[in-house]
């Protein structure tokens, strides 16, 4: 792999530790009720999409715009539905936890669930697509 692949391999690293991270979260507080380690599961998964948020924006500036998808045939298409599907939401997750965030900071937890009820299945498929279309960018 190229030297400049570096940062994206980096974030697919963060965008898997993040899936990791958002799960035990919700483990800790589903089905154990478990505050302190669904808080620090949920921190820890800030911080990790916070770096790929970081890490992400220093790749763009660095190599330039977007890499383009070389794939042909049927991963084609599959490729831009995934990308297609990804980047909005991508795109509303950043607020959207600061907002669960805040809701749970104020203790407002009938509110801080009202929102993450949705904000977590799409943060999950956002982790896992990010990770899908790295494997489709540089590994296929």
């Amino acid at each position: 792999m190229p030297e400049h692949h570096i940062l994206p391999s980096i974030n697919a690293f963060l965008n898997t530790l993040s899936t990791v991270l958002l799960l035990g979260g919700w483990m800790s507080i589903k089905p154990t009720k478990n505050e302190a380690r669904h808080r620090k599961f949920m921190v820890a998964a800030m911080i990790s999409s916070g770096l790929f948020l970081t890490f992400y924006v220093l790749n763009r500036v660095i190599v330039g715009g977007f890499t383009r998808y070389e794939g042909e045939g049927i991963w084609r298409p599959i490729y831009f539905l995934i990308l297609g599907t990804h980047t909005p939401l991508a795109m509303i997750i950043l607020p959207a936890s600061f907002v669960a965030l805040w809701h749970a900071y104020k203790r407002n937890f009938t509110a801080h669930v009202k929102v993450t009820r949705w904000l977590l299945p799409v943060w999950l498929y956002v982790s896992v697509t990010g990770v899908i279309i790295y494997v489709m960018l540089y590994a296929l």
